[in-house]
């Protein structure tokens, strides 16, 4: 597609538009490196040039300050760093499938729920996975295809619209079936699981709809759709993360046993808490970049809630 025509296709600002020309350019670069000289550069072009200046860096250690204050300082500075690199390993990563899919074989897969997935693979039955963005969460999914599973997804569209535009197709090709967040993508996923499907779902995305589940001590605003959709199909709900190991280029992936216990509220606290583990654990892996909490705009809902019931 040539970019004249990509701009007529997608509707989107010509700032969008730079911005994706830049990070296409930046991916291309990245990509005609070998393998590890590439992960590792990108890490370093995160870390180092792209957060401090996108606002990244100050975000993950704003958040950091809201959910640990009492942690000192020079640590906060050093786990958000490590995010960042982090997250410019897994983009790069994400977008070299051919490589991605070599070094699964090499990834240790382990936890009370890999059993559980193989029986219902014989079975027929399906299997939602449940994760969060934590170390690269696409290397359990190509550790599990190339042992024979088919394995879509549902995602939120990113808000630039041309990456986007890449960005879901890049998932796609990983396995698809891929369906965009929305009714009718919800709907695309629950046929899909209904006819034996197995699919993964990211579940720690703030969303104003959402219940408040705590995370990491703080209310969080979460969907319970995963859950739902479980219900919906019969599937298992099965949570699993990758987990980044100290080479920064492999990877363990930990499948925990289904979750079975509890309406959907249930099931999304101990999901939550899943990941909870994890970041204690890994906390640099965690991708604090994100606005998971947005404590300001929870204040203002509930300040309009009360104002509402007020007489």
């Amino acid at each position: 597609m040539t970019d004249s025509a990509a701009r007529t296709e997608i509707t989107g600002t010509w700032s969008e538009w730079a911005q994706d020309r830049a990070l296409r350019g930046l991916i291309r670069t990245a990509l005609a490196l070998p393998y590890a000289q590439r992960v590792a550069l990108m890490g370093h072009v995160v870390q180092r040039w792209i957060a401090p200046r996108a606002g990244y860096l100050d975000r993950a250690i704003s958040n950091l300050d809201y959910v640990w204050p009492e942690m000192d300082q020079d640590e906060k500075r050093q786990i958000a760093e490590g995010c960042c690199n982090n997250f410019g390993r897994t983009t790069i990563e994400n977008y070299s499938l051919k490589d991605l899919f070599k070094r699964a074989d090499s990834t240790t897969l382990s936890g009370d729920g890999l059993d559980a997935i193989h029986k219902a693979k014989a079975e027929g039955r399906p299997v939602l996975f449940v994760t969060g963005h934590f170390g690269n969460f696409e290397a359990p999914r190509a550790a599990l295809v190339k042992q024979g599973f088919q394995i879509g997804g549902l995602y939120r569209p990113l808000s630039n619209p041309y990456f986007n535009q890449h960005y879901a197709q890049n998932m796609h090709d990983l396995c698809g079936p891929v369906f965009e967040q929305g009714r009718r993508g919800t709907m695309g996923l629950v046929r899909h699981m209904r006819q034996g499907g197995m699919a993964v779902l990211l579940f720690d995305i703030y969303d104003s709809g959402g219940v408040p589940v705590d995370f990491l001590g703080k209310p969080a605003p979460t969907l319970t759709s995963a859950a739902e959709i479980a219900a919906k199909t019969d599937a298992l709900l099965v949570p699993f993360f990758g987990i980044r190991q100290p080479d920064g280029l492999g990877f363990k992936a930990e499948f925990d046993a289904p979750l079975t216990a509890g309406d959907a509220v249930a099931q999304t606290v101990a999901m939550t808490q899943t990941l909870e583990a994890r970041i204690q654990r890994h906390p640099e892996q965690w991708f604090w970049v994100h606005r998971r909490w947005k404590p300001g705009r929870q204040e203002r809902q509930r300040r309009r809630a009360a104002a509402s019931i007020a007489p």
